[in-house]
């Protein structure tokens, strides 16, 4: 397109692409804090009931022979969870007072325990915090009767994600990617450290949702502001660059919650870098493609020869005015309307049906990735280990993508990693459960193939929709992936009914969507379009 030979001119490659874009990705980092810091916040620990009130007169008692008399044993014989006595069991401290939990399983301890009557958790429960100090789990006992409110604290998170990707995705194409930007920061680290000091779960999950809508706006913002300023011929590479930020954002999570243990503490920590970004945001140039087509010339000419001055190349920048400007891009700018809504994704063939792929494609990807991510605690493995796992496989997986993407095209490459994501996580089916070994080898590469999938829809879908809908349809897109995220917890759910069921849906949904990725058109070594024209003609 035209705006690419301006772009040439002012220097394409030079040191303020790589000054802008690295400034960008730096909150890039912490966004995967945010998406999954519930594993941590939210650890379960192991939990019984506590003793009853009037027990604690009785202050000879160890702590193990006030379990034994009031927590019965499940089947697999630990101290139940949701369960007491409704009266102490003297008996069973009867010639053994030193007994522990572990000596319960004599027969006659048994055959009373059987006997004895059983009641809810009427005094709260007792914690054993091994792995953290604190987690909003013990904080507010959402447990047994309340254990639903864990998936639905992520849930709500992510609804704020979706709500933020249709409020940021349209005013950023109606008001500019860099004030949206700004705001989105600004948001996330307030909500942030608001979530960190929340007195109640409700108050939490507000704050959370909050948190949700600004990580919309920083992503997607990010994204068009990158992509806007580089050539065509680096946009695979500096896209999965952006992706490895993400990569490595797993990772500091695990090394901070490793060293924060309280969930509190944890929820600052990883907030307020996002005050560092609020404050050099403001330096961040308005992409000039966007005011180029929303009828603000002078402001797209006095930014392109700032970027031509910031990379030593002042001469050509002044050589470009408002004229040279509107003769480059005629055709783009008398083919634009004063405004666009996200109805024009739907309006024209080939936006029609390359929107409904991408909704698909990202919809699947996200209920999967997050369906995957979002219980490490089912591994049977150090939670801090198995973040640091699923977060290093994606190193490879996002090297293998970019080849792909580069020699054999962004279509197949998005076909098949859903694809193979898919029968991955299905093959997990077909392991049994006691080869804890396997079933986590095959979630690990069903997880890295789902990281590639995103590292390429991201990209892809950037290069399909043209400039005037680009923050509509990444904005509508990611709505359709928030709503895959929150719709995954509550698929764990089903587990508790049919146990092989969230894993053949997790399966079954990626392969579907690979599928109806290949209706969709190559964009490999081609320009941006700027236009819905642009699109239909391609």
């Amino acid at each position: 397109m035209a705006f690419a030979d301006l772009l040439e001119q002012v220097g394409a490659t030079g040191r303020f692409q790589v000054v802008h874009t690295t400034l960008l990705c730096i909150p890039v980092l912490m966004m995967a804090s945010h998406n999954l810091l519930q594993n941590f916040a939210a650890a379960v620990p192991p939990h019984f009931c506590s003793a009853h009130a009037n027990l604690s007169a009785s202050a000879q008692l160890s702590a193990a022979d006030a379990l034994r008399i009031t927590v019965p044993l499940d089947a697999k014989g630990a101290p139940e969870k949701c369960r007491r006595y409704e009266a102490p069991q003297w008996h069973l401290l009867a010639g053994n007072g030193s007994a522990g939990p572990g000596d319960w399983e004599d027969a006659d301890g048994a055959a009373l325990q059987e006997q004895a009557a059983l009641q809810d958790c009427h005094d709260g429960w007792t914690y054993e915090e091994r792995e953290r100090t604190s987690s909003i789990i013990s904080e507010w006992s959402l447990v047994c009767n309340l254990r639903s409110l864990k998936p639905m604290g992520q849930t709500v998170y992510m609804g704020g994600v979706l709500v933020g990707a249709g409020i940021f995705g349209g005013l950023a194409d109606r008001f500019g990617r860099r004030l949206l930007l700004i705001m989105a920061n600004l948001l996330m680290a307030v909500a942030g450290t608001c979530a960190a000091f929340s007195t109640s779960f409700s108050l939490f999950c507000l704050f959370r949702f909050m948190c949700g809508m600004a990580l919309s706006g920083i992503v997607l913002n990010t994204f068009s502001l990158i992509v806007e300023w580089i050539p065509t011929r680096v946009r695979t590479v500096v896209g999965t660059g952006t992706g490895y930020c993400y990569t490595m954002g797993q990772l500091i999570l695990a090394l901070l919650a490793y060293f924060i243990r309280d969930w509190r503490w944890l929820t600052l920590a990883v907030s307020l870098p996002f005050y560092v970004s609020f404050l050099y945001s403001w330096w961040f140039l308005e992409s000039s493609r966007w005011l180029a087509l929303n009828k603000k010339p002078e402001e797209a000419v006095r930014n392109l020869k700032a970027v031509a001055r910031y990379n030593g190349r002042k001469a050509e920048g002044e050589k470009i005015d408002v004229e040279r400007l509107q003769v480059s891009m005629k055709k783009e700018m008398s083919g634009c309307k004063s405004s666009y809504t996200t109805l024009d994704l739907f309006r024209t063939p080939t936006m029609r049906r390359m929107t409904l792929c991408l909704s698909a494609v990202w919809f699947s990807t996200s209920f999967a990735y997050y369906g995957l991510s979002m219980d490490l605690q089912k591994f049977g493995v150090d939670i801090y280990l198995i973040q640091v796992i699923f977060g290093t496989v994606d190193i490879p997986a996002k090297v293998v993508i970019t080849i792909t993407m580069s020699y054999c095209g962004r279509r197949l490459s998005q076909c098949g990693g859903l694809i193979l994501a898919g029968v991955t996580i299905m093959s997990n089916l077909l392991v049994p459960y006691d080869k804890q070994v396997v079933r986590t080898c095959l979630a690990v590469l069903g997880k890295g193939c789902l990281a590639a999938s995103f590292n390429c829809c991201y990209l892809y879908s950037g290069e399909l929709f043209p400039t005037v809908l680009r923050q509509s349809g990444l904005g509508w897109v990611s709505m359709l992936a928030r709503l895959g995220a929150m719709t995954a917890p509550m698929v764990l759910l089903l587990g508790e009914y049919v146990t092989w069921l969230p894993g053949f849906i997790y399966g079954l949904v990626p392969v579907l969507s690979g599928v109806a990725a290949f209706f969709l058109p190559e964009t490999l070594n081609i320009p941006l379009p700027d236009t819905i024209e642009d699109v239909e003609e391609r």
